[in-house]
């Protein structure tokens, strides 16, 4: 549950944080992969899970922004992407901060002549950390919880 009256500061820093969360899902769309990495720290990492972290091995692991970069630029992939955040929490102590974020993303690309759409909903379990004054991605945990892929017409 959140502060019912939060300081100046408090607000603040969750606007930041879900504007960092938001320009994630932007850059991703614009298929800006060195744009997506500069919000990591320099020593970040991500991993992906096909199911909850505390019952399954990552799927796959990236660390630094090299690795990241190389990995969202996978993105160019598809003909369009649309990632859609929802519901999103944060816990702010001091200069670190934990958060939740729900995202439906939307690919959508031509295969064999038929047009495919494939609907991910997954989650982000985040850990953030304030440098210099700025908000950053310090870990992100990519959670899969389903997946629908199915011929799309224009």
């Amino acid at each position: 549950m959140s502060n019912p009256d939060p300081s100046p500061e408090q607000t603040a820093d969750r606007l930041a944080l879900r504007e960092l969360v938001d320009a994630y899902a932007r850059l991703a769309d614009r298929r800006d992969a060195r744009g997506q990495a500069a919000l990591f720290t320099a020593d970040a990492r991500v991993a992906v899970y096909d199911g909850e972290p505390d019952t399954t091995e990552p799927a796959q692991v990236l660390n630094g922004r090299d690795e990241l970069a190389a990995a969202f630029g996978a993105l160019r992939n598809y003909d369009r992407t649309t990632h859609f955040n929802g519901q999103s929490t944060a816990t702010i102590d001091g200069d670190r901060a934990t958060g939740e974020t729900y995202c439906l993303a939307h690919h959508l690309w031509t295969e064999e002549g038929q047009r495919t759409l494939m609907v991910m909903s997954i989650r982000y379990y985040d850990t953030f950390a304030r440098q210099d004054g700025r908000w950053y991605f310090a870990e992100r945990k990519l959670i899969t919880d389903w997946v629908d892929r199915r011929p799309s017409t224009p």
